[in-house]
C-alpha cells in the first residue's frame, strides 16, 4: 500500500472525484448527533474528515488507515483541528482500543475503501462489533457493475486493478439479501455504485 501511495497521495483528492460518486451525499446526509464519535475505515488523505469537520466542528473524528503514507497526507490536511485521532491498522482488526478508546463509534464511514479490502466480510464483522447499539454504518463502493456495457465493464475493472481495486460482487449481493430501498440501500446507475446507510439494531441479525 505504502508504494502504490507514496506519489500518489499528491494527487489522489483531484483525480478520484472523476470516477468515486456518491461520497458528498453520504457524507452529508450522515445522522451526527453533538460530540458524535465518528469513525472512516480506510480514510486516505482524509478528504473525507475533513469534509465533516468543516460542517461538523463538535464531533470527534477517527481515521484508519493500512498506508502509512496516506496518513501522513491525512495528518496534514487534518492539521489544525481538534479532537481527531488516526491510526495505521487494518480494517479487519478494528476496535475503540486501537485508539486508545473505550467506547464505541457513533457513526463508522467506509467510503470506496472495502473495495480494497481482501477480507471485506471481516472487516464489516469488525466494524459491527465497533458501533454503539444506537450507531449507524454507512458505505458508499463500487456495485458489480452488472448494468454498464460489458466492454465498459471490463475495461473498468482492469483499470482499478492497477490501483488494488477489486469490485466486490458478492459484497453488493449481500447487502441486497438484507437491505433494500426501504433500508436505506441505494443503486446508482449502471450498478456502478452503491450507498448504504443503516441503524446498528438493524445489523444484529445479519451475517457477512
Amino acid at each position: 500500500m505504502d508504494r502504490i501511495y507514496r506519489r500518489q497521495r499528491h494527487i489522489y483528492d483531484f483525480t478520484r472525484k472523476y470516477y468515486l460518486f456518491g461520497r458528498d451525499r453520504l457524507i452529508d446526509g450522515l445522522d451526527l448527533k453533538p460530540g458524535a464519535r465518528v469513525l472512516e475505515v480506510g480514510c486516505g488523505t482524509a478528504r473525507n474528515l475533513v469534509r465533516i469537520a468543516k460542517r461538523r466542528p463538535d464531533v470527534r473524528l477517527y481515521g484508519l488507515d493500512a498506508s502509512s503514507q496516506m496518513l501522513v497526507a491525512a495528518e496534514h490536511a487534518l492539521a489544525g483541528y481538534q479532537r481527531v485521532k488516526l491510526v495505521r491498522a487494518y480494517a479487519e482488526d478494528l476496535s475503540p482500543s486501537l485508539f486508545g478508546e473505550t467506547e464505541a463509534f457513533d457513526v463508522i464511514l467506509f467510503s470506496y475503501s472495502l473495495s480494497m479490502i481482501p477480507d471485506w466480510r471481516a472487516a464489516l464483522r469488525a466494524a459491527s462489533r465497533a458501533l454503539a447499539p444506537d450507531g449507524s454504518l454507512n458505505i458508499v463502493d463500487f456495485g458489480d457493475l452488472k448494468g454498464l456495457a460489458s466492454l465498459i465493464e471490463l475495461s473498468l475493472r482492469a483499470w482499478l486493478g492497477l490501483f488494488h481495486v477489486t469490485p466486490q460482487d458478492e459484497l453488493l449481493a449481500a447487502l441486497e439479501r438484507h437491505f433494500g430501498a426501504q433500508d436505506g440501500l441505494v443503486l446508482l446507475p449502471g450498478r456502478y455504485a452503491f450507498a448504504l446507510s443503516c441503524k446498528a439494531e438493524k445489523l444484529q441479525s445479519k451475517s457477512f
